[in-house]
């Protein structure tokens, strides 16, 4: 294939983003893994906004970076892309980033709007 493209950025691929239970409620095991990611940058989106919302929820008023970190690390959940190899987001690199300052736009949360699951069915009918 020509055009300097590579499909496993942008083409349809086998992306999965597995969340990961960081209380080790369920060992080594997901908590659940999510199919149906179009491409890479969809998968890494999708991750990189639920991880965000899972260190928000973790976040009290007057916490420490440190301290949002160690509560993230006791009762969040990360988020792991798979079928990417090194193209694939890590919440790791960005979590100091994410500690020290709380999400000021809603949409740096919103992993729903990219949850490939809204769009199996149709529940209400309605297409656009």
């Amino acid at each position: 294939m020509s055009g300097g493209l590579d499909p496993g950025l942008f083409g349809a691929g086998a992306f999965t983003v597995r969340i990961m239970d960081l209380s080790g409620g369920n060992g080594s095991d997901p908590v659940e893994t999510i199919k149906g990611f179009r491409t890479l940058e969809h998968a890494n989106g999708f991750a990189r906004r639920y991880v965000r919302d899972s260190l928000e929820r973790c976040r009290a008023a007057g916490m420490s970076a440190d301290a949002v970190i160690a509560a993230w690390f006791a009762y969040g959940e990360d988020a792991e892309v798979t079928g990417a190899a090194e193209g694939a987001w890590r919440s790791g690199p960005e979590l100091r980033d994410f500690a020290e300052r709380p999400a000021r736009d809603g949409e740096e949360r919103n992993w729903r709007a990219l949850d490939p699951r809204r769009d199996e069915g149709d529940e209400d009918g309605e297409e656009e």
